[in-house]
């Protein structure tokens, strides 16, 4: 039986990281859109990399679980990488809360359930996640550890409480983090280990419809002000990738790594900050 890596989002920043850890693996290539998993494919299969393709909707539970099903019957998954999801120029509040939250909470869930023991995870979460104003204890617990199918039905999550698109993506990314960290326990019992990356403005396609959208100026106000001056690329993202998923990361589970070039430091305390 052939080692698997599942790969849920065919983007740059989740083949950035594939391509590090899957030499010698099965890697499987999910995205909602079959066209996109076969065109990054392509370029694996191009490089030298055994690839399949799958359609995946992360908000629907039979969808994530024949990914699941597909999964195992290729092999051993001893690697997934989850890098879907929407950004708040892409869709609404509650759309975002469902593809975001509520679908990274059933790819952790399901996959959850079958990876092999020495195995991991990485879930691609956000900066903005660390923008959030401080929720409270309950509330962290709630996003954490809300049973899967509950999560949207939270009070404080209904439509008339989140109604703003950035909003409901920052809440999204720091559930991301939230949720890994719960999931870290039940992934160890299987010998697993599971975190989160938080990158900052990476230059993806989903960066790019930032930059160009509403929020463009604010985007490239962040780049100028941070300390590191710059956006990211999907291989810097890549590296740390292949660092939480390989033995030099053997001791890391259940962290989130922020790698933002410096943006929420100058959020919190510099030329970012918020005017009082």
């Amino acid at each position: 039986m052939a080692n698997v890596n599942v790969v849920i989002g065919a983007g740059s920043i989740g083949q950035a990281i594939v391509r590090r850890v899957s030499a010698g693996k099965h890697v499987l290539l999910a995205d909602i859109r079959l066209e996109n998993a076969e065109a990054a494919a392509k370029t694996l299969r191009d490089a030298g990399f055994m690839v399949t393709t799958a359609v995946v909707d992360v908000t629907s539970r039979a969808s994530v679980h024949a990914l699941v099903e597909l999964a195992t019957s290729l092999g051993d998954v001893c690697g997934v990488i989850h890098a879907a999801g929407v950004s708040p120029s892409q869709a609404p509040a509650q759309v975002i809360l469902k593809v975001d939250l509520y679908g990274t909470a059933l790819v952790l869930e399901e996959f959850g359930n079958v990876i092999a023991a020495g195995g991991a995870g990485v879930v691609i979460a956000s900066q903005s996640g660390h923008r959030l104003p401080p929720l409270t204890l309950e509330e962290n617990a709630e996003l954490a550890t809300t049973p899967t199918e509950q999560l949207l039905s939270l009070p404080w999550l209904q439509p008339d409480k989140v109604t703003d698109p950035l909003n409901a993506y920052q809440i999204s990314k720091k559930g991301n983090s939230l949720r890994v960290m719960a999931e870290a326990v039940r992934w160890g019992k299987r010998g697993a280990r599971v975190n989160t990356i938080s990158p900052g403005i990476i230059i993806t396609p989903l960066a790019n419809d930032e930059l160009s959208g509403p929020r463009g100026d604010g985007y490239r106000r962040m780049l100028c002000l941070s300390p590191a001056g710059r956006a990211g690329t999907p291989d810097e993202v890549g590296n740390v990738g292949a660092l939480l998923m390989g033995a030099d990361g053997a001791f890391i589970t259940g962290s989130d790594f922020l790698m933002d070039g410096g943006v929420t430091a100058s959020y919190w305390y510099g030329e970012l900050a918020p005017q009082k």
